[in-house]
């Protein structure tokens, strides 16, 4: 992978920049649609390609070896082909689902025993193993195997988890050495930088994960419940550490207000099942701000879904319509709805890059996170 860095904005630390890989480039700032199990729900990969048109997807570890199982993306020659989908794929580590199992999972220093959600059978995740399915699955970019703690946390359970995610992270490093690629593509890897909102535990992780030298560096541990503040707090803190040369990944994160925040802190690269969740529970993120297309007021609003026309089914549809759609319980109201909100994410990502690049990022942001803070 190369990264170069194409411009910055002169009143925060928000940049733009350009990611080479084996399956294409990644125009940064990015927002990668979650994909956990192989699909990003609700949307087919031609709609996915064409009319949302990320540069990068992710997908899960934790899932993917649960179902469809490793030897069957082996078999099939990874997930690209599997899902068919030529473009670039992230897959995260199966830390944070692991952390979510907290009644189910036992962490020692060798790796984490874990009860499947699917059926009760009992596995174990070491950082060797994780890089050896992460190698199977051959996603572009594959992560670290880490402990995400919780929050609140308390600061020595957070600085014993924080030393451990670093052995774990020399471990993978060293098996990584020994594994070979798979496909005939190179996998680009990213340590992660944790800490919990401890700025001390934070900054001494964030140099850790820099001696590394790796080709990215990403951020874990927030977007687990703690204020917007100290989120915004300790990237503030990461990113005043990690290179400037490497891509940032903010792992989760988050809302499209903590998403133009965390640009102007420094992030590049950022994932959250949140547009895709919530379109599906009927909440629709515009510029304007929030709609809860639910709500009556819709009921006969023949007015398009947004005027920005951002994608295809913006305008081809009213709000009465997509509102009637989600009352009588119909699949294609989630369709549409997780379809607009993907494509609004891809939207404002791409917004803020040009801003970044023209100069004026932080007035454009000041008035979007204004606006966007709104319910319709």
């Amino acid at each position: 992978m190369t990264f170069t860095l194409e411009g910055k904005d002169q009143k925060s630390s928000a940049r733009a920049g350009t990611m080479t890989l084996d399956h294409g480039i990644i125009e940064t700032p990015i927002f990668m649609p979650v994909g956990t199990v192989g699909t990003v729900k609700g949307v087919h990969q031609k709609e996915l390609a064409e009319e949302i048109n990320p540069d990068v997807i992710l997908g899960n570890t934790y899932h993917l070896y649960l179902r469809p199982q490793v030897d069957i993306l082996e078999k099939a020659g990874g997930l690209h082909k599997f899902m068919n989908w030529d473009r670039n794929i992230l897959t995260d580590s199966g830390g944070y689902q692991v952390y979510s199992l907290s009644a189910n999972r036992k962490i020692k220093e060798e790796g984490v025993k874990f009860k499947s959600h699917i059926d009760g059978s009992y596995h174990v995740f070491t950082p060797e193993n994780v890089m050896e399915i992460q190698r199977s699955i051959g996603a572009d970019i594959i992560m670290a195997f880490d402990e995400c703690t919780p929050y609140p946390c308390d600061y020595q359970y957070a600085k014993r988890s924080m030393h451990m995610t670093h052995r774990w992270l020399d471990r993978c490093i060293n098996h990584l050495e020994k594994l070979p690629f798979k496909y005939n593509y190179s996998q680009t890897f990213f340590p992660i930088v944790q800490g919990s909102t401890y700025k001390d535990l934070r900054k001494q992780s964030a140099e850790y994960i820099a001696s590394v030298g790796a080709e990215g560096n990403a951020i874990g541990g927030l977007s687990v419940g703690e204020p917007a503040e100290e989120m915004y707090a300790m990237t503030e803190v990461v990113t005043d550490i990690l290179p400037e040369d490497k891509p940032r990944y903010l792992m989760g994160v988050g809302t499209p207000i903590n998403i133009l925040e965390n640009i102007a802190l420094g992030i590049d690269m950022f994932d959250c099942v949140m547009p895709t969740r919530n379109a599906r529970n009927g909440m629709l993120f515009t510029a304007q701000g929030t709609i809860n297309i639910k709500n009556k007021k819709w009921e006969d609003d023949f007015s398009v879904i947004d005027e920005m026309n951002i994608t295809w089914v913006d305008t081809a549809y009213s709000k009465a319509y997509l509102r009637h759609l989600f009352t009588v319980n119909e699949l294609l109201g989630k369709q549409i709805a997780t379809i607009h909100n993907l494509g609004f994410y891809l939207w404002l990502v791409r917004e803020a890059r040009k801003h970044i690049l023209a100069g004026d990022f932080s007035t454009w942001k000041t008035t979007m996170v204004r606006q966007m803070d709104n319910r319709l």
